[in-house]
């Protein structure tokens, strides 16, 4: 049994899932809107909030700290000097899940958009 065990794993191993959701992340940031899996969008999503709350000190130490996640300077770029300083008198959740009626074609799986506030 999975009690007590947080998030999913997408057929992974640990690199390659952080490897993944990183991009994804990256993606997101930088189209500040994707349409993904249910399943994505929910593992992504808390990653991303505290990913921007992060952000939203405005430091270096913040900066560099969001380097080391992101591993990509344009993307950082963009969350600390654009979307984080958007988000400054916002306490909390900056992005938004909504689920797609259609499924996706060549597996069936339900698609979903996530995007910021």
């Amino acid at each position: 049994m999975r009690h007590r065990k947080k998030g999913k794993k997408f057929g992974m191993v640990t690199g390659k899932r952080r490897a993944f959701l990183r991009i994804l992340a990256g993606n997101l940031i930088r189209d500040e809107r994707i349409e993904t899996t249910e399943a994505r969008a929910k593992a992504i999503r808390p990653l991303m909030e505290k990913l921007v709350t992060i952000g939203k000190k405005q430091d270096l130490a913040a900066r560099r700290l969001l380097l080391k996640r992101l591993h990509n300077k344009d993307i950082v770029e963009k969350l600390y000097g654009e979307l984080a300083p958007r988000y400054s008198e916002r306490a909390g959740g900056y992005l938004r899940v909504v689920k797609s009626a259609k499924a996706r074609k060549r597996d069936g799986v339900r698609t979903a958009v996530i995007e910021f506030v």
